[in-house]
C-alpha cells in the first residue's frame, strides 16, 4: 500500500500565456474572463494564467488544463485573438503595449502591487511566461513516514524543508532538461528594435536576464519559523514587497493565500516548481513526461543525505540554475546531470514504466552532448 501511495499525491498546474491579436501583437483588450479564479491574469492585462484545481494525478491535472485551455481558446477565437505558445513574448513597440492588470475595489491592492513591480523591474521582465508545477504528498503517506516523537505538523514542515533544500540545489537539472526558448524578439532589448535573435540562452526567463530579484536572497532553512523570518527580514528592509516577490525557482506554499502568516500558522501545504518553459511542441505548453520526471526527481532527492544549505551553496545554486539556461551549458552540469539520471535508474530499477521516463530525459542529454561535440569540431575547422 505504501508503494502505491509513494507515486500518488496532489498535483496542480499554473500556465501563463499571452493573448495576441490576429497580427501576432500583444492584445490590448481588457481581460475577457471576469473574476474566474481558474482563468485569471498575471502581471499584465493581456497575460492569461490558467490555474487547475487540485488534482490526484498528473494526467488529471493535464486534463483539467486542457479544459481550461479549450474554454480560453473558444472565447478568444470569438474576439479574433489567440494564445501565444512561447515563453518569450512576441514583438512589441514599447512598454506602452504592456498594460498592467487592472483591479478595482477590494482588489485594487493587486494593481498597486504590480505598479510597484513596474518601478522596480520595468514591464519587459514580466512578459516571460511559463508553467508552475505544484505538488504535495498524500496525507496517508506522510502519516506512515511519521514515526518520531515530534508532532505531525513539525514533521511535515521539516520534510518539505528537506525537499526544498534538495530541489533548490538541483533546480538547474529541470532547466537543463526543459529549456525551450532559444529565440526572442529584439524588442525585449529596447524600444524600436526588431527581428528574431538566436541568443546564448535556451531559456531566457531562467537565465541571468530572466525573472530574478535584484539580489540573491539567502534564507534560513533549519525550521519553518526561521525560513519565514528570513524572508520577512527582506520585506522589512524594503528589498521585497512581499513573499510573492521572492523570485526563486522553488517555493513552499501554504493552503489558501500565499502569506508568511499563513505559512507559519498553517504549515506547508505544497511545494511549487516554477522553472518550466512553455514547450511549443506540446499543445498545452507542457510535456506529461517532463512532469512525471519532476515528480520522480522529488522522490529521489528525498533519499539523499540531508545537509544544511549554506549561504555559499544557495548562491551557487542560483548560478547553476542560470548557467543551465544557456544553449551551451557547462560540461560540469552535463556530467552531473548524466550521473543523477544514472543514479535514478538504479534507484527505480524495478519499475519499467519509471525507467522509460528517465530514458526519455537521458536522450535529451545525449542530444546535448552530440551538439557540444559538433560545436567543438566546427570551432577547430
Amino acid at each position: 500500500m505504501r508503494q502505491n501511495l509513494l507515486y500518488s499525491g496532489k498535483f496542480g498546474l499554473e500556465r501563463e500565456t499571452l493573448r495576441t491579436d490576429t497580427h501576432g501583437k500583444l492584445a490590448q483588450t481588457p481581460h475577457p474572463f471576469g473574476e474566474d479564479s481558474h482563468i485569471t491574469r498575471d502581471f499584465c492585462e493581456n497575460q492569461l494564467e490558467l490555474i487547475t484545481p487540485v488534482c490526484h494525478s498528473i494526467a488529471e491535472a493535464l486534463e483539467s488544463l486542457q479544459q481550461l485551455h479549450s474554454r480560453a481558446e473558444q472565447t478568444l477565437s470569438a474576439m479574433g485573438e489567440k494564445i501565444w505558445i512561447y515563453s518569450n513574448p512576441p514583438h512589441f513597440e514599447s512598454e506602452q503595449d504592456i498594460p498592467i492588470a487592472r483591479f478595482g475595489g477590494e482588489q485594487s491592492f493587486k494593481q498597486n502591487y504590480r505598479e510597484a513591480l513596474e518601478k522596480r523591474y520595468g514591464k519587459r521582465l514580466m512578459l516571460f511566461s511559463g508553467v508552475h508545477f505544484n505538488f504535495s504528498f498524500p496525507e496517508p503517506l506522510l502519516q506512515a513516514w511519521h514515526t518520531g516523537t515530534e508532532s505531525f505538523s513539525d514533521f511535515k514542515n521539516a520534510l518539505y524543508l528537506r525537499l526544498y533544500r534538495q530541489l533548490f540545489r538541483h533546480s538547474w537539472l529541470l532547466v537543463l532538461l526543459t529549456a525551450a526558448s532559444p529565440f526572442y524578439d529584439r524588442s525585449l532589448d529596447g524600444d524600436g528594435l526588431h527581428g528574431a535573435v538566436l541568443g546564448e540562452y535556451a531559456s531566457l526567463r531562467n537565465s541571468r536576464r530572466g525573472y530574478w530579484n535584484q539580489f540573491i536572497p539567502v534564507l534560513e532553512h533549519d525550521s519553518l519559523q526561521h525560513f519565514a523570518e528570513s524572508i520577512q527580514n527582506y520585506t522589512t528592509k524594503g528589498l521585497l514587497f512581499s513573499v510573492s516577490e521572492l523570485y526563486l525557482p522553488i517555493r513552499l506554499k501554504p493552503r489558501g493565500e500565499n502569506t508568511l502568516e499563513a505559512l507559519v500558522q498553517g504549515g506547508v501545504d505544497h511545494i511549487e516548481l516554477r522553472m518550466f518553459d512553455l514547450n511549443p511542441l506540446c499543445p498545452l505548453g507542457v510535456c506529461e513526461t517532463d512532469l512525471r520526471f519532476a515528480h520522480l526527481l522529488m522522490l529521489y532527492l528525498l533519499r539523499l543525505e540531508d545537509t544544511p544549505l549554506t549561504s555559499a551553496q544557495q548562491e551557487q545554486a542560483v548560478h547553476d540554475h542560470q548557467n543551465a539556461a544557456c544553449c551551451h551549458p557547462e560540461s560540469r552540469l552535463l556530467h552531473k546531470a548524466e550521473e543523477i539520471l544514472q543514479n535514478m535508474s538504479v534507484c527505480f530499477a524495478e519499475e519499467e514504466e519509471i525507467l522509460s521516463v528517465i530514458r526519455y530525459e537521458q536522450q535529451k542529454l545525449t542530444g546535448k552532448r552530440l551538439w557540444e561535440q559538433v560545436r567543438r569540431e566546427a570551432f577547430y575547422l
